[in-house]
């Protein structure tokens, strides 16, 4: 995941530089985001922490790249939706290497063949078609988002591995599971947070959906150019 760990920091040194918002619903997106927070403050940071302090990095990794190799069949998809054929099998020979070779996904071994990581989405493939991101919305529990990835969201998760697991049990087991995992890599990234949390998450949240969509190509700063040799060494 060192890939996502780059971007997500490219793109919150970004946020200083350039203003991004589109929120009409401001003061009800303020209200959601209090709840949230109060229910992230009792019950998901306090996990997290716990989850970060007690397993060991080694498993954290490998709990990590599985997964990282469920979404591969998410991202060959969308690259094909998007045209981008070479980049699409790129993705699919990522899962079928890590999934034989790498232990069901346990194992970046794509990733030490030269099969660059990517990570795309239907919400990024409705961008790439001319879909609008729409307004910042903040949903309750779930957290930021936009009325295009509220469509692209149930379509990437039809796509993705846990969706096919029969065993309702066993699938909400690995979402939540999947939840924490996440949660627990925002640990390391909540101290670059600065000025008013909402006003960073919102404008970071748009910012890097738009970053996602062109794919990086079309965001340019040299604010951020200067940055690439501290993300190339992180």
């Amino acid at each position: 995941m060192l890939l996502m760990h780059n971007v997500l920091l490219r793109i919150l040194f970004l946020i200083p530089v350039i203003g991004y918002a589109n929120d009409p619903f401001e003061e009800i997106n303020r209200e959601v985001w209090t709840f949230n927070e109060g229910v992230d403050n009792r019950i998901a940071r306090p996990v997290a922490e716990f989850y970060d302090d007690v397993v060991p990095k080694s498993i954290q990794s490998s709990i990590t790249n599985f997964f990282s190799n469920l979404d591969e069949i998410d991202n060959s998809i969308n690259q094909l939706l998007q045209g981008k054929p070479v980049a699409a099998g790129n993705d699919f020979a990522r899962f079928l290497v890590n999934t034989t070779f790498g232990f069901l996904g346990f194992f970046d071994v794509a990733s030490i063949m030269g099969l660059e990581e990517h990570d795309e989405d239907f919400g990024q493939t409705l961008g790439v078609w001319g879909v609008p991101t729409g307004p910042y919305l903040m949903l309750p529990f779930y957290g930021p988002s936009s009325p295009r990835d509220l469509v692209g969201r149930p379509i990437s998760g039809v796509l993705s591995g846990t969706f096919s697991i029969e065993e309702s049990d066993v699938r909400l087991s690995i979402t939540a599971l999947d939840a924490l995992e996440t949660r627990a890599r925002l640990l390391d990234v909540e101290s670059l947070i600065v000025g008013d949390k909402y006003t960073f998450i919102r404008n970071s949240y748009l910012q890097y959906s738009e970053f996602e969509v062109q794919d990086g190509e079309e965001i340019e700063d040299d604010f951020t150019d200067d940055m690439d040799d501290f993300l190339l060494d992180d």
